[in-house]
């Protein structure tokens, strides 16, 4: 069964898991914008180990045609599952507003990161907080819709 034709699984608890449901409740037309300039995405990977549809919701910005994430799990040690995922299956979904989408992600290379990481923190500069948390190198993921 294809990705986009399956129910994910979405977030237990927490605000995430309430912005998720508004997002999809609405169709889209409530949650899209979390706070005033942060627009957020819904993201919907293969679970690498469960095989299930995983869906959370992630600030984005874009490059042209392409959405852009950050896989900075506010800081944290290790990479979000869902960047985890996309290393194990690059085909997934998203919902931008009421629009839903096959889409395909890679990893951004070393020659896109500079201007994509600007791109993220004139959106949430937080980002450049977080990054002092941790020695990872948050992952920068470029997602083309088909």
């Amino acid at each position: 069964m294809a990705l986009i034709d399956e129910t994910p699984v979405d977030p237990e608890g927490g605000w995430v898991a309430d912005h998720v449901k508004l997002y999809v409740e609405s169709g889209g037309t409530e949650g899209h914008h979390w706070q005033p300039g942060v627009p957020t995405l819904l993201l919907t990977t293969r679970g690498n180990k469960s095989g299930k549809a995983r869906r959370t919701a992630l600030i984005y910005g874009r490059d042209g045609d392409d959405y852009v994430v950050l896989a900075s799990y506010g800081g944290a040690p290790k990479h979000p599952d869902w960047y985890v995922n996309i290393e194990a299956d690059p085909e997934v979904v998203i919902q931008v507003g009421p629009d839903v989408m096959a889409a395909t992600a890679r990893t951004a290379g070393p020659d896109e990161r500079d201007r994509l990481w600007k791109v993220m923190t004139d959106i949430w500069p937080d980002y450049d907080e977080y990054d002092t948390k941790t020695p990872r190198e948050f992952p920068l993921v470029v997602i083309r819709p088909k």
